[in-house]
C-alpha cells in the first residue's frame, strides 16, 4: 500500500454506484474524475496489527480517506 493507509470497509463499490454517489451527494463531495473503487464505511486498520486487529469485511487501500470513514476514494484491493 505506497499511496495511502490499509482501510477495512463494510462494502466496495464502483465510484458510479447509486450508494457511492448518493453519501458523495450527502457529504458534498465531487466525484468528478474519480473511478474505480470506493470504500463504504472504512476503518483503519494496521497490517502489523496488534491483538485482534483483523478485517472481516473488505481490506483495501486508499488515495483518499478524509471523509471520517464513511468514504474512502480511489480503492484497491488487498489480500492480507
Amino acid at each position: 500500500c505506497n499511496t495511502g493507509s490499509i482501510q477495512c470497509c463494510n462494502s466496495v463499490q464502483d465510484s458510479s454506484s447509486t450508494i457511492v454517489t448518493s453519501l458523495a451527494g450527502l457529504l458534498g463531495i465531487s466525484l468528478g474524475s474519480i473511478t474505480g473503487l470506493v470504500g463504504v464505511t472504512c476503518s483503519p486498520l494496521s497490517v502489523i496489527g496488534v491483538g485482534s486487529n483483523s478485517c472481516s469485511q473488505q481490506p483495501v487501500c486508499c488515495e483518499n480517506n478524509s471523509f471520517n470513514g464513511i468514504l474512502a476514494l480511489g480503492c484497491n484491493s488487498i489480500n492480507l
